[in-house]
């Protein structure tokens, strides 16, 4: 009874550490942890009680071991490795407009130097744009010469 309650613990603690893992970051020390006493406790059944219960245990944790990792993933939200903040537009946080097409062909002028992306002035909105690699300066005259995905991408004119 004792020797089943060990080995019973050792799994358990070797699921527990699994899902640690995911929680504490330890750069796979956790895991080795977790590994071992999994292992010990196969040891264990295959040497002390039999080969039949050694890969019944064995089958258990073909089970075991992706559920824990399931676990874990699904708690790495509340791990202090992620990010718990999220962006939001109310604390100033903003994304390029979508639907940028419309600006193809117009012209403006950069409000800064682009390096080679800063913010232009395109019609009367403040836009941000990025050059073919080249370096404006700030108050040059720009022309649009193409919109990819959320990039509007500009030239010097003149």
């Amino acid at each position: 009874m004792k020797f089943a309650f060990a080995i019973f613990f050792l799994q358990l603690t070797g699921a527990a550490a699994i899902i640690a893992e995911f929680l504490i970051p330890s750069f796979g020390v956790i895991s080795v942890i977790a590994a071992s006493l999994l292992g010990l406790s196969l040891y264990m059944v295959f040497t002390e009680v039999s080969s039949q219960m050694g890969y019944a245990l064995l089958i258990a944790d073909l089970f075991l071991v992706p559920a824990a990792i399931f676990l874990g993933v699904r708690l790495l939200e509340h791990s202090p490795i992620t990010l718990k903040q999220q962006l939001k537009r109310s604390e100033g946080a903003t994304s390029q407009k979508k639907g940028l097409d419309h600006f193809v062909g117009l012209e403006g002028r950069a409000l800064t130097d682009l390096r080679p992306s800063g913010v232009a002035l395109l019609g009367d909105e403040r836009i941000d744009v990025v050059t073919r690699g080249e370096y404006i300066e700030k108050g040059s005259p720009l022309r649009v010469l193409s919109v990819t995905a959320n990039r509007v991408i500009v030239k010097k004119v003149g």
